[in-house]
């Protein structure tokens, strides 16, 4: 499950991701993605930690993309932005075991292979998804609400 930072993070980087070379103050960014600054700079530095946006301190400083969206996987920045010392212990069913400790029910051994499988196809999916592929997504959104209606190629 994605949880609501992650969230929170992809919206960040893809607003620094419109001028990856523009440098853009915590306040500029929490005012447009409507977050309290202080969560907001804890995001940031998690995201700094982690690589993906790299901050200069200064009247000209702020923080921006550390590389290009297109090498950017949104698997790396869920990781990045969820990884806190406080984060609660992963749901996930180990190794044949069930969350109930019933080895002897084949049912609940077939559910729990189930949840492994969909589990490692999602961590899969949100490898191979780019920050830049959600760029354009974001791009192509606009045009289809702007009402000029025009057509994004690309």
């Amino acid at each position: 499950m994605i949880r609501r930072s992650g969230l929170q993070a992809i919206r960040v980087l893809l607003e620094l991701a419109e001028a990856p070379l523009a440098w853009r103050s915590a306040h500029d960014l929490s005012r447009c993605q409507q977050l309290p600054e202080p969560m907001l700079e804890q995001l940031l530095l998690r995201l700094r930690r982690a690589g993906l946006v790299e901050a200069r301190r200064g009247r000209q400083g702020g923080y921006r993309l550390g590389r290009a969206a297109a090498e950017l996987p949104v698997a790396q920045i869920l990781a990045a932005a969820q990884a806190r010392s406080d984060r609660p212990a992963a749901t996930a069913i180990h190794a044949g075991t069930t969350d109930h400790g019933d080895d002897d029910d084949p049912g609940a051994r077939v559910t729990a292979a189930l949840q492994r499988r969909l589990q490692q196809a999602l961590e899969r999916e949100l490898a191979r998804i780019t920050l830049g592929e959600l760029l354009h997504d974001l791009h192509s959104a606009r045009a289809a609400l702007s009402d000029e209606s025009g057509m994004l190629l690309g």
